[in-house]
């Protein structure tokens, strides 16, 4: 059904009970992330918007991870919407993925990899419920043995996607909860503008990449990167970039500031979102071509 940095994910079926199964799958290697994300999954599930997972397999060649299978991610949504959400759309997934990101980081992990790929609808009767996936980068910012914070680091690599990673993680700072926070933030701007101003920067390799990407989001400061854009966005990424390294966000008030704006624009946070009408219109479009054809 697609692939990512850890492998491919097959589209399965649980022959017991008859229901379908998503299969992840990665090559063996010294470090599994596959193991990784099964484990903090399965201490942290049970909860809206945290997927299943059903069992982890070492095999000779390859480990396999099977867990419940959802729908599509936002990025693929966006594109099949042509890149064109509405405002609604946006702040809506923006509440419900500062609700995931609120819980995981209740239960002591940072994500450290907030791409809109990493957030997918549900299927059936949750289609309206917007999952957080792949955990295989995540980490735990409270220490089991003494319940503290980790301690704040320098000189650390980039870990996620430098589209969407936080000026702290280019720096080289230990990530914490703030990092999380602002890629949530480069993900609705992104959503709004469709494209940001680093992606397509051609290096000759990674690092210089890297620095370039970091450069860019140096020079586009929160004002000019969010012009012409609902003001929430910019005071968004101006709160991420000033929380300090142990700091708690305030989920709450984020949320009731994009609530806040769908409703001073005369909507309703339902649920409803821009890929629902386009559901509603493709099979208006595929009535009348029966129609036309009987």
């Amino acid at each position: 059904m697609g692939k990512g940095g850890f492998g491919q994910i097959y589209l399965g079926r649980n022959i017991k009970e008859n229901f379908p199964i998503a299969i992840k799958v990665e090559e063996n290697g010294t470090r599994s992330h596959l193991y990784l994300e099964y484990e903090i999954i399965k201490e942290i599930q049970g909860e809206e918007g945290i997927p299943k997972v059903y069992k982890f397999r070492q095999g000779h060649h390859h480990n396999y991870l099977i867990m419940e299978l959802l729908g599509k991610s936002i990025d693929k949504l966006f594109s099949d919407n042509k890149k064109q959400f509405s405002y609604k759309t946006i702040f809506q997934i923006g509440y419900q993925m500062i609700q995931r990101i609120e819980y995981v980081h209740s239960k002591g992990y940072i994500h450290r990899d907030i791409k809109p790929g990493n957030f997918v609808i549900g299927k059936g009767d949750k289609s309206k419920i917007i999952y957080i996936i792949d955990f295989g980068l995540s980490k735990r910012y409270i220490d089991r043995n003494t319940n503290n914070h980790i301690p704040y680091k320098e000189g650390k690599g980039l870990t996620g996607t430098a589209r969407y990673v936080s000026l702290f993680t280019h720096y080289g700072i230990e990530q914490s909860r703030r990092d999380d926070i602002e890629g949530i933030a480069y993900n609705l701007i992104y959503l709004a503008k469709g494209k940001l101003p680093w992606q397509g920067v051609k290096t000759k390799n990674k690092k210089e990449k890297h620095k370039k990407i970091m450069e860019s989001k140096l020079e586009f400061t929160p004002d000019i990167l969010c012009k012409d854009l609902p003001k929430e966005l910019e005071k968004l990424l101006n709160y991420a970039r000033r929380l300090d390294f142990e700091d708690t966000p305030d989920y709450k008030n984020i949320k009731l500031m994009f609530k806040n704006y769908i409703c001073k624009n005369g909507g309703s946070m339902n649920m409803e979102f821009d890929w629902d009408k386009r559901k509603i219109e493709d099979s208006k479009e595929e009535d009348e071509e029966e129609k036309s054809e009987n």
